[in-house]
């Protein structure tokens, strides 16, 4: 009997010890595990009412089974109480109110019993797993890690990483790459989620952080800091650009990345299975930093809007393809890299808008400002473009231009204004006219051509404006990139994201937040008056301390 008992205390040891080390997890939870599937037993045994415990040693193996009662005058639950008589049997000196022990004998674990404690110590083992799987990879999103395919399901492809399982799924995986079960493969890790079936640590070979790490690991003056890769852009399996900017001026940071005979750059090449890279001296100034993206196109000149974030390129006729790519990839590589939209434009197409704006405005000072053509085109060509850039410019500036006097400046200006206050009283009448309450016109920051947009809206109260939300006023509306093909850029797929009633003003947040505050302010208009007395109050009171 003593030998069958060593037997079992080294068998539940050596199981223990067994477990906690193909899992990696602690043996204390093990024990733990085994001491809660024996508990299980034994109340199933004894009955489940009963608060039975357990204890086994993690180093002898021996275990002890007990029953915990409360001692009571009156018993009234035989399972859990004993009277003051029988707890001196178990426990001398034993109070009413005391917790005892009440010793049992070992079970001998049945069929069942040894099933419902094995489902135990498995759930016990794998939710320890699961949680040292999290605890181990949570914070090492972002790096790259090597795995062996274990499977492909739904195309989805299950990697597995040592320790735990990562998932590349079909969206983050390269194109036309044929995952094969058995082969090793490097990814990033991209996120780690806890969720109820264990931590999900989603993997990607298609994001622009992966490149970067690839050229991390073959470029040391990336992985020391000198060179840094400051924009990056895929097209995952076609092409891909970089940005890259050297801290040492006595080091190019091009050729670094590309390597002797190109051994760097090919060695992500290869793992990013044929992927094309183009590397680019990144600029702080921006004019540059979209001529080298837009390698190996030539540019002639570039035009920056930078209140809608888009950038105007003009090529030669002969290099409009180049410049757009095959299916718009290279203008939609570089306009990633920049973080601005970029419209491509020939020299013609470049030509033909120049003349297009110029005719237009010209037109528009010949009829607001009743001049000749000749006067009107040389406001132009000195770059007036508005009327209220000419009714608010200083006269003597104005009497510079050439053929200009200051009487002229002075007649022209005084049309500007007159003209402007037409415009204005023409906006007035058309926003009464769409029934846009005159308390609008009193708001800050708010124009007659700014209140008829409001109406056409359908916002015509100050109800009607206090409820917007500021960027429901003001948010700019940006113009979608043109989709190209390979030749020619397709100008009828264009469209417009929805952006604020008054976007299109150029409104700042600080002009919004005032608009609709004062919309607001009768909201609280009667405020005041009741807080009044109360105030006064609380004055007096503090007066007369």
């Amino acid at each position: 009997m003593a030998s069958a008992i060593s037997a079992n205390r080294a068998e539940l040891l050596a199981i223990a010890n067994a477990v906690a080390t193909e899992k990696m997890i602690d043996k204390a939870i093990v024990i733990e595990a085994m001491e809660e599937a024996i508990q299980k037993s034994a109340r199933n045994r004894y009955g489940a009412e009963n608060d039975i415990r357990a204890k086994l040693d993690p180093r002898t193996g021996d275990l002890r089974l007990w029953r915990v009662v409360e001692v009571v005058d009156v018993v009234e639950d035989y399972f859990k109480q004993v009277d003051l008589k029988q707890a001196e049997k178990l426990q001398p000196g034993a109070k009413v109110g005391d917790f005892i022990v009440d010793p049992l004998p070992p079970v001998d674990l049945g069929r069942i019993d040894a099933q419902s404690a094995k489902q135990v110590i498995f759930q016990k083992v794998r939710d320890a797993e699961r949680d040292r799987q999290y605890e181990e990879f949570k914070d090492r999103a972002g790096e790259v890690i090597t795995g062996v395919i274990k499977s492909v399901e739904f195309g989805h492809v299950i990697v597995n990483l040592g320790r735990a399982e990562g998932v590349i799924r079909r969206d983050q995986q390269i194109p036309r790459e044929v995952p094969r079960v058995g082969e090793r493969v490097r990814a990033l890790i991209l996120k780690v989620e806890r969720q109820n079936r264990g931590p999900q640590i989603f993997l990607s070979r298609a994001h622009p952080d992966f490149m970067k790490k690839l050229f991390a690991q073959e470029v040391p003056e990336i992985y020391d800091g000198i060179i840094e890769i400051k924009a990056a852009a895929r097209d995952p399996g076609s092409r891909a650009k970089i940005g890259v900017i050297s801290r040492d001026s006595s080091i190019d940071p091009v050729g670094a990345c590309v390597g002797m005979k190109g051994s760097r750059v090919q060695a992500v090449v290869q793992e990013l299975q044929g992927e094309k890279i183009d590397i680019i001296p990144w600029s702080e100034d921006t004019a540059t930093f979209v001529v080298n993206a837009l390698q190996p196109a030539t540019v002639s000149r570039v035009v920056i809007d930078e209140e809608e974030s888009r950038i105007e390129v003009v090529v030669p006729d002969d290099q409009l393809s180049l410049a757009i790519g095959r299916r718009g990839q290279n203008v939609r590589l570089a306009s990633s890299l920049t973080g601005s939209a970029i419209d491509i434009l020939t020299e013609a197409e470049a030509s033909e808008k120049r003349q297009k704006e110029f005719a237009e405005r010209s037109k528009m000072f010949e009829e607001e400002l009743d001049v000749d053509e000749t006067l009107s085109q040389l406001l132009v060509a000195e770059g007036f473009s508005e009327l209220e850039e000419v009714a608010y410019i200083d006269v003597a500036e104005l009497a510079t231009i050439e053929g200009f006097d200051e009487e002229l400046a002075e007649e022209l200006q005084s049309r500007a204004v007159e003209a402007l206050e037409r415009r204005e009283d023409g906006f007035r009448q058309e926003r009464r006219a769409l029934g846009v309450e005159d308390a609008l016109a009193e708001l800050p920051h708010l124009t007659e051509a700014m209140l008829v947009t409001l109406g056409k809206a359908g916002i015509k109260t100050l109800d009607d404006l206090a409820d917007l939300a500021t960027d429901e006023l003001i948010a700019r509306k940006r113009a979608e990139q043109r989709r190209r093909d390979n030749t020619r850029r397709d100008r009828s797929e264009r469209s417009e994201d929805k952006g604020g009633v008054l976007g299109e003003y150029g409104l700042s947040e600080e002009q919004g937040n005032e608009i609709i505050m004062a919309a607001r302010a009768h909201w609280f208009d009667d405020e005041p008056e009741a807080a009044a007395p109360a105030f006064e109050e609380a004055a007096d009171a503090e007066s007369s301390q």
